[in-house]
């Protein structure tokens, strides 16, 4: 019988702690196995609002991107990776507790997480491992998230500067030569206000556009700072390389999408859809491309598997060391997707599951208009009025417009022949039957989840009554 979905997340802590124990006090046999392997140090690097598809190992020709492109080719690149929700909190908790948001409690922007919830240091840390984070947290509260802090990356996202210095992280790499680490390198790159790099190296009026914005010159001059800041970026990505010692497994995540409309605060393609790529010399061949399906949700149980431990079963992630080291080829048959706008703006709550070929979304309030405060104001550029203005004159803009604030209860999208999602297939009679399994599978992940919907999506003056 199914646990009421309160008393299945404790249950499901108290199994995590159990397994975890059986990681932490291993049988001999798997302890000597172990013990002939060095663990090997472990860095991710993380973007912050990232546009994946402007890097060039990606296919992006706005950018230069030098440092980003030969971890590519030193590793191995994902095209199918996807956040499960597209907003900073509910991702990076996702990745650090390798719980999907809904039950780590963080689902949405500035949230907390629900007390007892483990994560990274929970689980590296029995295994040999510090743990640190340097520069970005926004994760809540501290005794979830109980990385060592390490000076060297800017922790604010909204400062006009990036400033960073390498002194405090080689400091923590080298404490001891012993013991393996694992480092979070968080950048605030390229996260609005876009003040960070060289714009006049992206004269807006040769940038490419999504096919998915309206284009304006006030879209294309605050898109020439965006694309000033992913440069930065790669900067940062090289130094953070050359400062790596020998026997890393080094992760590069884009996190969600940037701050454009259809991107972030959605579930289109352009926002859940992240650059990951995945570099561990002698165990990951050069070069390689993978098309297998991961979530962010599966880089914990992959780091701890690579550590030499067993990730917990009660976590909704699981390891993708196997796609990595070429035995397996594929992952998860489905991503799926959560989105909740408060407190970005009214409640806009959203769903989604995708395969290798379809992708459907379910708006929840589909009577409502889409806002978001961040993108219709100066938080994210002075572009947003010129796109109001534009609906206004032409056709085409209007149907941008119309896409971005007023969606249907269903959406599907062939997402293999149209990458941008922009033909709703969702009434076509001869995709019913692919549309109500999805809708099914869907359905059946939120209820296993203990998600309820709308309701968890509450308006921004109920924030923390939200007892689930």
């Amino acid at each position: 019988m199914m646990d009421e979905p309160g008393n299945k997340f404790r249950l499901r802590q108290v199994l995590g702690a159990v397994v975890l124990g059986v990681c932490y006090f291993a049988t001999p046999a798997i302890a000597e196995s172990n013990a002939n392997q060095k663990p090997p140090n472990i860095i991710f690097i993380l973007a912050d609002d990232l546009a994946s598809y402007e890097l060039g190992c990606y296919g992006g020709g706005n950018v230069p991107t030098p440092n980003l492109d030969r971890l590519a080719r030193e590793g191995m690149r994902f095209t199918q990776a996807f956040a499960s929700e597209a907003i900073c909190t509910p991702c990076r908790a996702s990745l650090y507790t390798g719980l999907f948001p809904a039950r780590h409690g963080a689902s949405r922007n500035h949230a907390a997480a629900k007390p007892g919830t483990l994560s990274v240091p929970h689980y590296l840390e029995p295994l040999g491992y510090r743990v640190g984070l340097t520069g970005k947290v926004h994760v809540k509260p501290k005794k979830v998230f109980a990385f060592t802090d390490v000076p060297g990356f800017e922790q604010s996202c909204t400062l006009e500067t990036a400033d960073y210095n390498l002194t405090g992280i080689r400091e923590f790499m080298q404490r001891d030569a012993k013991q393996p680490f694992c480092l979070f390198v968080c950048s605030t790159l390229p996260h609005a206000p876009w003040t960070v790099g060289d714009p006049s190296q992206f004269p807006p009026d040769k940038l490419k556009l999504p096919p998915t914005w309206i284009d304006t010159p006030e879209t294309r001059a605050n898109f020439s700072k965006y694309c000033a800041e992913i440069a930065a970026l790669d900067k940062q990505v090289g130094d953070i390389l050359e400062a790596a010692p020998d026997n890393t497994l080094v992760f590069f995540g884009g996190e969600q999408g940037s701050q454009f409309p259809g991107s972030k605060w959605t579930l289109f393609a352009p926002g859940v859809a992240s650059a990951m790529i995945v570099r561990w010399p002698g165990h990951i061949k050069a070069g390689t491309v993978a098309a297998a399906i991961v979530q962010y949700e599966d880089v914990l149980p992959t780091m701890i598997e690579a550590a030499g431990g067993t990730p917990p079963v009660t976590l909704d992630g699981r390891s993708f060391l196997q796609v990595l080291t070429g035995a397996k080829i594929a992952h998860r048959d489905y991503a799926y997707g959560i989105y909740n706008n408060g407190p970005d703006s009214d409640p806009y709550p959203i769903r989604s599951i995708r395969s290798g070929q379809y992708k459907l979304i379910r708006n929840l309030a589909p009577d409502s208009e889409f806002q978001n405060k961040h993108i219709m104001s100066s938080a994210c550029g002075n572009y947003w009025q010129s796109w109001v203005e534009a609906a206004k004159r032409d056709a085409p803009s209007a149907a941008l417009m119309n896409r971005f604030l007023k969606r249907p209860a269903v959406e599907l999208y062939d997402v293999a022949a149209d990458p941008w999602e922009l033909t709703n297939l969702a009434d076509r009679p001869d995709l019913a039957g692919t549309r109500r399994d999805l809708e099914d599978r869907l359905q059946a992940w939120m209820k296993e989840q203990g998600d309820a919907g709308a309701a968890l999506d509450l308006p921004v003056e109920n924030e923390g009554k939200n007892k689930k």
